[in-house]
């Protein structure tokens, strides 16, 4: 079926957005933005089990099938490509994509050494289904994009990959689906971590040293019920560590744990 729609969009430029579904804001901004760059749109709706760790959160991953079809059905998108389980890992099914440069920069790939090669496989495959013209993706997974991006240009997919700045909520928590996983004294607080790195950015480019200014951000979010895996400066295209904003371009991210919600975030300096 999906073949056929795509051979259908001959002549016409096709535009992806990759989704797990549970679908807010922040997707339908990627949706918008496809439409904007692209005669077609589809969105695809896989909650991908191969960037799971068996601790982590597949089973009880947000699923809101009927809400995500009524909002992508309000912006009009060409197609919904839903594929299960079985479609996407047939039996027999031995063959992965290992990531390296972007994928191994001591970030999410530190906490999560199994997320990349999950999502770099599971993205190839949808990208050469749909063989789209450009692939939509949030920078509020930053890690991931600079990944995805890198997997497409050295496998010669031929897609383009189009990052799309953060949707936040009016209080600046970037939007998320696992946000539905916070406590309303949760939900208050996280908005913290956006904070934090809004003054750390200001401080950087105000002179202030590197090194202060991350302990003086890590600590304001410790101090506001979070638990740290990491608050880096990298350099916002290879993620190389810097020493200074001065070896930018510049990104701060950081992840970090509010009571059992996994949260992550990055600016620009």
């Amino acid at each position: 079926m999906l073949r056929r729609w795509r051979d259908q969009s001959r002549g016409k430029s096709v535009a992806l957005v990759p989704t797990m579904g549970a679908l807010h804001e922040g997707h339908l901004t990627l949706v918008q933005h496809a439409r904007r760059k692209c005669d077609r749109v589809v969105v695809s709706i896989f909650i991908n089990p191969t960037q799971f760790a068996p601790h982590e959160d597949f089973g009880s991953y947000p699923r809101t099938w009927d809400s995500d079809v009524a909002a992508l059905r309000a912006l009009k998108v060409d197609a919904i490509w839903a594929p299960n389980v079985a479609t996407m890992y047939p039996e027999g099914f031995a063959t992965r994509v290992a990531p390296g440069g972007p994928a191994l920069a001591g970030l999410e790939d530190k906490f999560r050494p199994h997320f990349f090669g999950g999502v770099c496989t599971i993205v190839a495959k949808l990208l050469l289904q749909v063989r789209p013209d450009i692939a939509t993706f949030g920078e509020k997974d930053y890690q991931q994009l600079k990944v995805v991006t890198a997997m497409a240009r050295d496998l010669d997919i031929g897609t383009k990959i189009a990052g799309v700045a953060t949707v936040r909520e009016k209080d600046g928590l970037a939007m998320s689906s696992r946000n539905a996983y916070l406590s309303p004294n949760e939900r208050a607080t996280a908005p913290a971590l956006h904070r934090a790195l809004k003054a750390c950015a200001g401080d950087l480019k105000a002179g202030a040293p590197l090194a202060a200014s991350l302990g003086e951000a890590e600590a304001a979010i410790e101090q506001a019920g979070f638990a740290v895996d990491y608050l880096e400066a990298r350099h916002a295209e290879t993620l190389a560590p810097v020493t200074s904003i001065k070896d930018g371009p510049v990104r701060l991210l950081v992840a970090a744990k509010l009571g059992r919600t996994r949260l992550i975030d990055n600016i620009g300096v």
